[in-house]
């Protein structure tokens, strides 16, 4: 039987994807493992939490941290125009709970391979009743359509 995951290597590239819902700025890093979509982390772009980001990111790297006792944590990291790296910490730290616990729902799927247009489907079947859960998975939906071969986004 083919290996359908892989271990999670310290540090994965990222494209970083930016969309508007309701006004609010929302911010998705997508984390990838030989060009396809690992994992997911995705939330509301807020200056007050430490979500600053200039325009021109695109991309960068996600950086998995294990604490001494064991407490995962992830960091983003980008370089600069000049070569200057910033990195936001804890990535886990800045969004909803609520959205994590999902994202990472979304994460697993998508490290066991399932078929990125079933995962969209699938988010798009998902039904909630506030608005702050519905804005988030259109935004979820939009970030990972840009990974299937032929799909048009919304943006």
């Amino acid at each position: 039987m083919e290996e359908t995951i892989k271990k999670r290597p310290d540090v994965l590239e990222c494209d970083v994807v930016r969309f508007q819902n309701n006004k609010e700025k929302w911010v998705a890093f997508v984390g990838l493992l030989d060009g396809r979509p690992y994992e997911i982390f995705t939330g509301i772009q807020d200056d007050d939490e430490g979500i600053v980001l200039p325009k021109t990111v695109t991309g960068g790297k996600i950086i998995k941290r294990i604490t001494a006792d064991g407490q995962k944590f992830y960091d983003f990291q980008f370089e600069n125009r000049r070569g200057y790296k910033t990195t936001v910490e804890g990535l886990s730290e800045k969004f909803n709970k609520e959205y994590w616990n999902y994202a990472k729902l979304l994460s697993g799927m998508l490290r066991y391979r399932m078929p990125i247009e079933n995962v969209v489907h699938l988010i798009s079947s998902l039904d909630f009743d506030g608005d702050g859960i519905n804005t988030w998975k259109i935004g979820v939906e939009r970030a990972l359509k840009k990974y299937i071969p032929g799909a048009e986004s919304d943006d």
